[in-house]
């Protein structure tokens, strides 16, 4: 039995003139439609379909896919449903496209941290790992599913890291929100530096022994160091390839080594000395260390101020007189105490004629 749409069709088809001469357009047969609902209706499929818009011929494809439908098909089950006299033109298919939110992988971890947030002894969402269980990826929703992800009910076992967490969404087409769950394992992490090869405590870390990781915060016992912190320094022990550098692990590099033959320097105001000395003691820029010196054969302390170099500024070291062997020195307005001071450094006699040289250029 025609309805009073299938019936308007029928008479257009039968007369055209009359029909244009009324002003009444043909139903017409549309070349591409999209839809977002889970059928097909004959609205979609043809323009000026009328009070038979809302009959449902076809079940919509998957969300956010396309499929095709060959128009003679088309004509058929519109004929089913007592829709004819569809002007069709010279298409051979119609394209069906149904449109839907997609929630990518990223933004459920997101949302999934974001409810976990500073909550259960996590930290920032941020630092956040978040594992789904096994066939949870992208969603793809009803495109009238337009409202942000809500949390409802979140479970967490600290211990194990396992979460169960649902969600709401609202809808535009439904009073009844879409509900969805996810589950799986968050961890807390933290970027840390690891090395990329195994290093021996005396080597300094150079750039391409070190990269950033993700580690889980649970594993680093102590502060991570960062990549920046950690090269140009020192490990405090050996350590393994892709073991996480702690900041107690390292520290500022050894610029001399115990038994190293080293240059002591003395400096004061106007007076500059350098001889020969072996290390006591291992120490970086700026360490206290202890030297032998080689002429005099007696210990001094200095601070460690270069690769291989002992300074000594402005504090006596008391030991005999020993002769000189290969010193250099600078002396710049340089007074008696100063030169005695040199001479107790290395160990050399100081002449009268140089002592009074020494007061007449300070006069």
């Amino acid at each position: 039995m025609f309805n009073v749409a299938a019936l308007a069709a029928l008479l257009a088809l039968s007369a055209p003139a009359c029909a244009a001469d009324d002003g009444i357009a043909p139903p017409t047969l549309r070349a591409s439609i999209t839809v977002t609902s889970d059928v097909v209706r004959v609205g979609d499929l043809i323009d000026n379909a009328g009070s038979a818009a809302q009959i449902p011929v076809y079940r919509s494809p998957d969300l956010g896919t396309t499929g095709a439908l060959p128009v003679a098909q088309v004509l058929s089950v519109l004929r089913a449903k007592q829709v004819i006299g569809v002007m069709t033109g010279d298409l051979k298919e119609v394209t069906v496209t149904r449109l839907a939110r997609t929630l990518a992988n990223k933004d459920l971890e997101l949302a999934v941290a974001s409810a976990l947030e500073r909550r259960f002894g996590l930290g920032d969402a941020a630092n956040i790992t978040v594992t789904f269980d096994r066939g949870i990826s992208n969603v793809r929703l009803d495109a009238s599913n337009t409202g942000a992800l809500q949390a409802t009910a979140t479970r967490y076992d600290a211990r194990s890291g396992r979460f169960d967490l649902s969600f709401e969404i609202n809808n535009e087409n439904s009073l009844a929100p879409t509900k969805l769950r996810l589950t799986g394992t968050a961890i807390e992490t933290v970027e840390v530096a690891v090395l990329t090869r195994d290093i021996d405590r005396t080597e300094m870390l150079k750039s391409s022994d070190v990269a950033l990781e993700r580690r889980p915060k649970a594993d680093i016992q102590g502060e991570a160091a960062s990549r920046e912190r950690a090269v140009g320094m020192q490990l405090r022990h050996p350590m393994r390839a892709g073991t996480p550098i702690r900041v107690a692990d390292i520290a500022k590099p050894d610029l001399v080594q115990r038994d190293q033959n080293v240059t002591i320097i003395y400096q004061v105001p106007g007076l500059y000395l350098t001889t020969r000395g072996k290390a006591v003691d291992s120490g970086s820029e700026g360490d206290t260390v202890s030297v032998l010196n080689m002429q005099s054969k007696r210990t001094l302390q200095g601070v460690v101020t270069g690769r291989g170099q002992v300074t000594i500024q402005g504090a006596s070291q008391s030991a005999p007189a020993a002769p000189a062997v290969e010193q250099t020195s600078s002396r710049r307005e340089e007074t008696p105490a100063a030169a005695a001071l040199a001479q107790s450094l290395i160990q050399a006699p100081v002449s009268p004629t140089q002592i009074a040289q020494a007061q007449a250029k300070s006069e």
